[in-house]
């Protein structure tokens, strides 16, 4: 019997440092999110490849998720508002955690359901109807008026106050079924990542550290985290736009260069 020697590549042990790296970094990333983050970083690999070092170097997948049911009429219709475009219909919902001596504080998250990006991220000791309406009407001046705003059925949402004012400015409120989280599924899915990737990995010891850490890793999500229903791309990644002048101009002065400017 005549075997072939395997061919090595010449790049392969650097991939696979790459990968380890990555790993490490994001403990909670699989390979096919780990292979997204080296073509971004310039690798040329597939998730082939990238499994048989992820497997070879024993790291592990992170277990997947139950599978959960959807809320169905007598009909056999689906019960959802499903979003068309950006700006269609945007989801909040709050999560609760605790610094290191035990005092509780808790995180108002507003994610956009079509594009996935996480709009915001308002971490306070007591954040009620005042709050809400605070959030939303700097989104609001922001990036314009959404159709509708869902949520669920809780006292910050459903209050008499907040109803109205989304209403006053040309939206429209969309509450879900009591006890059917599952209606509400984007925020939900984005609070599961957001407490898997960060509050359960790190140890808050302030409100304060907690407020900076939550926005670095907002902007991490939503700019750099593959996403696995975008196709392994980030939400908004940011783009560098570069201006050049014109052929005819000739070559560019000392005193302007190149304009660059960063975008979401």
């Amino acid at each position: 019997m005549q075997r072939g020697v395997p061919r090595v590549a010449d790049d392969e042990a650097a991939l696979r440092k790459s990968i380890v790296d990555l790993a490490r970094q994001y403990g909670r990333y699989g390979y096919r999110r780990i292979a997204a983050l080296l073509r971004a970083e310039g690798w040329r690999c597939n998730h082939k490849r990238v499994e048989r070092i992820w497997r070879a170097e024993g790291l592990k997948v992170p277990a997947r998720q139950p599978k959960r049911g959807r809320l169905w009429l007598n009909d056999g219709s689906c019960v959802r508002l499903r979003p068309e475009r950006p700006n269609h219909v945007w989801a909040y919902d709050f999560v609760e955690d605790r610094i290191r001596e035990g005092r509780r504080f808790r995180m108002l998250n507003v994610v956009d359901e079509f594009t996935r990006e996480c709009l915001a991220i308002r971490v306070g000791r007591q954040l009620r109807a005042a709050d809400v309406i605070d959030v939303l009407s700097d989104l609001f001046i922001l990036r314009g008026i959404p159709g509708h705003v869902r949520s669920d059925n809780g006292p910050e949402f459903a209050a008499t106050a907040v109803r109205r004012w989304i209403s006053g400015v040309g939206a429209k409120t969309a509450f879900i079924e009591p006890g059917s989280p599952w209606e509400n599924g984007y925020v939900e899915s984005f609070n599961g990542k957001l407490r898997d990737e960060l509050l359960n990995a790190e140890v808050l010891n302030t409100l304060a550290e907690a407020s900076v850490l939550i926005e670095q890793w907002r902007r991490h999500y939503n700019t750099v985290r593959p996403h696995s229903s975008l196709r392994y791309r980030p939400p908004a990644p940011e783009v560098l736009l570069t201006s050049t002048p014109p052929p005819s101009a000739g070559p560019p002065s000392s005193s302007s260069g190149q304009a660059a400017a960063m975008i979401h």
